[in-house]
């Protein structure tokens, strides 16, 4: 049995069950928790490091899209020049 560090609910954890690291989120409050300890279960808030590095991926994706984009223009342009 572990804790919810934000609603002091009590959240069944069998030890067995979970690695730490592993992330679980709180029946009560609905928090995104992270398991810090093994034995005995200990529960801590989630940091949001995932989400960050998941926007910043998608901006690195539209930066990309955006570099193809001019590429094929200059790509119609030059079989333009070539057609005259």
């Amino acid at each position: 049995m572990a804790t919810c560090p934000e609603c002091d609910a009590e959240i069944e954890v069998d030890e067995y069950d979970v690695d730490k690291g592993d992330l679980l989120s709180c029946p009560e409050c609905g928090s995104n928790l992270e398991v810090t300890g093994i034995a005995p279960v200990e529960l801590d808030v989630a940091g949001d490091e995932d989400d960050e590095d998941d926007d910043d991926d998608d901006d690195e994706e539209e930066s990309d899209e955006d570099d193809l984009d001019i590429d094929e223009d200059e790509d119609t342009e030059e079989e333009e020049d070539w057609d005259e």
